[in-house]
């Protein structure tokens, strides 16, 4: 939109030749993004299926480097697509605006002019000598002031203040269009890549602020339109419901909002989240001062997550699935191991104290959920087994005062989530009556517990699996709302977790230290609350007061050991250090637990 621009010039305006630029943008959006996906799944699986040596090697670090551009093509030209139009639909709008004004004028016999003032009838029953007898213009104001001055609000004939509303209407749409185009023409500047063929990180910085800037100014063409509020089934309908050109657009300008919002299917928010990976990749590696030594942690872990998501598959390797990932708070990762919309037989792991998303998280939880599916698969070939990193689990240190507080406030929010993750899994998949067990270790458990007493308990789940737990805030296995025959529990005996005192017990016992060293920590402690089967955060899940099934597992290295400290507490998934309790672990996850070996109570 050149030059002044009146109201007939903004009628004017094509916004049929913006969706046809736009359409053009999305065409090769689309075809970066089917290159991208045949590198990805068929020439860098095949080349490592055939070639060896330096120079197979040096073609699949060329071939990725050439997936990466294309990924970055596919999301700067999907940017353009959605800059256009949602141009077109702010135009559209305003043009409405008009057409709305002239035709109240039309129905009035008032007269619009070209420069916007509106002309209206005189009104025979006002005196003769009245200065503003009919016929007068009223010129619009774009924005009228709220508060006119005194004397000003009534106009002696009637018809003015129709008039005077007309022609601010008609001003206000042309200078919203006027604002509309500088905006997205200097949106549109902004979206140039950088020269050279190489895609360098800093692009990928850039990126992330061209999204931030077409996401802002889109909001009411898509953001407005996302269901952010509605349940999951809904969700899944709204999903459904959108042509996929308008699904395109979605995942190029909020892969975030897409790839997090649970009731949206899982092949959808794993294409989503690879490419937020990516641009959170950049947003963090952009960020300095005081903010760049937390984003070093965070920008560890999805580099980490980022290679295992491009490493090939072993024989035997389920395939990987990028359900959540986010810098909030402590950080967020949701990876699955199979397609759980798939699979019959899912497991959803919740980790626990001091984790976050991080290179222990990327190693260390992400192999137990991969040990466990690989468990499960000895029976379901199909099954999946799911890392579940979607709140803030409490640090060593928030000081130890978190750890107390955390059990009726972190536990709660967090199994509030963990809730609608659920909700999500279990309206996406796609089996006609699937099998969905929750597996909460250490402070995850009490998170699982919290979940398992909100509302009818977490949607879905079948059975509820606790290890290292140092309670769930409940005093029996039938309050977690699956019946307590569903409830299990791993508790090693060389696990300290397992055995945290109560609170009395552990105020008791540090005055006790104080005043009479070990001995008198012990000896406080038993005095005050002698015989107590109770832990931290309740009732012990592995005694036989709680009632849920202890099975065996393995008791571990003693709590302190030349190899580590208290390594029993982080044993229970792994199939060579504690073979029994991956083992039972596996069997609940299939749907077999009655193959379950026992454990007697405590």
């Amino acid at each position: 939109m050149k030059g002044a621009l009146t109201w007939s010039a903004l009628l004017a305006v094509g916004c049929g030749e913006l969706d046809g630029a736009a359409d053009g943008w999305g065409r090769l959006s689309n075809r970066a993004d089917v290159a991208r996906d045949r590198i990805d799944r068929q020439i860098l699986i095949g080349l490592r299926e055939t070639q060896e040596g330096e120079a197979a090697d040096a073609a699949l670090t060329r071939l990725r480097g050439l997936a990466r551009n294309f990924q970055y093509v596919h999301t700067e030209t999907g940017l353009v697509r959605t800059a256009l139009n949602s141009l077109a639909h702010e135009v559209r709008a305003h043009q409405r605006s008009v057409r709305e004004a002239l035709e109240d004028a039309e129905r009035l016999k008032f007269t619009v002019h070209a420069d916007g003032s509106v002309s209206y009838p005189e009104n025979e029953g006002l005196v003769a000598d009245n200065p503003l007898r009919g016929g007068r213009a009223a010129a619009g104001s774009g924005f009228p002031d709220l508060m006119a001055p005194p004397g000003t609000l009534t106009a002696p004939n009637p018809h003015a203040a129709t008039a005077q509303d007309i022609a601010d209407r008609i001003a206000r749409a042309v200078t919203l269009a006027i604002e509309a185009d500088t905006r997205y023409a200097g949106i549109l500047r902004s979206l140039q890549a950088e020269d050279g063929l190489d895609v360098p990180n800093s692009a990928w910085t850039d990126a992330a602020a061209d999204m931030a800037s077409v996401r802002e100014a889109a909001r009411a063409y898509l953001n407005d339109h996302i269901p952010y509020r509605a349940s999951a089934s809904e969700r899944k309908e709204w999903w459904a419901s959108l042509p996929q050109e308008l699904r395109d657009e979605y995942l190029a300008t909020y892969p975030d909002v897409i790839g997090n919002l649970d009731g949206i299917p899982a092949l959808v928010r794993d294409a989503a989240n690879r490419d937020n990976l990516l641009l959170l990749i950049g947003k963090l590696e952009g960020l300095d001062g005081g903010e760049a030594d937390e984003a070093e942690r965070k920008l560890e872990a999805l580099r980490l997550i980022a290679e295992q998501l491009d490493a090939p598959l072993k024989p035997g390797d389920p395939p990987m699935y990028l359900l959540g990932i986010g810098d909030e708070g402590n950080g967020r990762a949701i990876v699955a191991y199979g397609n759980p919309d798939a699979s019959k037989n899912v497991a959803a792991y919740v980790p626990g104290l001091n984790t976050s998303l991080d290179d222990r998280f990327a190693k260390n939880d992400l192999r137990r959920a991969r040990d466990t599916v690989k468990g499960i698969r000895r029976w379901d070939p199909d099954g999946a087994s799911i890392a579940w990193l979607g709140y803030d689990a409490p640090q060593l240190l928030d000081s130890w005062s978190s750890f107390a507080v955390a059990g009726s406030g972190r536990a709660e929010k967090g199994g509030h989530l963990f809730n609608g993750f659920m909700e999500g899994i279990r309206v996406t998949n796609a089996n006609e009556d699937p099998h969905f067990t929750a597996i909460g270790h250490s402070y995850g458990s009490r998170t699982v517990g919290a979940a398992a007493q909100q509302g009818d308990g977490i949607p879905g789940v079948d059975d509820i699996i606790l290890v290292g737990s140092p309670g769930v805030g409940a005093d029996h296995a039938a309050d977690l709302n699956v019946g307590k025959s569903h409830v299990f529990v791993g508790a090693a005996d060389n696990d300290p977790v397992t055995m945290l005192p109560t609170k009395v017990q552990m105020v008791a016992g540090a005055a006790g230290l104080y005043f009479g060293g070990a001995y008198g920590a012990v000896l406080a402690g038993n005095l005050v609350d002698p015989g107590s089967d109770d832990l931290w955060f309740g009732k012990d899940p592995a005694s036989r007061e709680f009632g849920a099934h202890r099975f065996h597992v393995s008791a571990g290295p003693m709590p302190i050991d030349r190899k580590g400290i208290a390594l029993a507490h982080s044993n229970y998934f792994d199939p060579v250090e504690d073979r029994s309790s991956a083992n039972n672990i596996a069997l609940i996850s299939a749907g077999r637990a009655r193959e379950v070996k026992n454990e007697v109570y405590r």
